[in-house]
């Protein structure tokens, strides 16, 4: 699963440790999150999306319906 939770925390000037607190997570969880290693489960993926008051959908997609489109 695509992520853009790289670039939402950059442009909160927050570390991976910052978002990692903000979650309640690890850092190391947080940088496989973002670097494709991991898919969060759906209750934290909605803690992510609430977090930046955004849908899930605009934080996370799917590479397969990418493609397709």
């Amino acid at each position: 699963m695509n992520n853009r939770l790289r670039v939402l925390r950059a442009e909160r000037a927050w570390s991976q440790q910052d978002l990692a607190e903000r979650l309640e997570v690890s850092r190391q969880s947080v940088n496989a999150i973002e670097t494709g290693r991991y898919d969060p489960s759906l209750p934290l993926a909605f803690k992510i999306a609430d977090l930046f008051e955004m849908a899930i959908e605009d934080i996370f997609t799917n590479p397969s319906k990418e493609a397709s489109k």
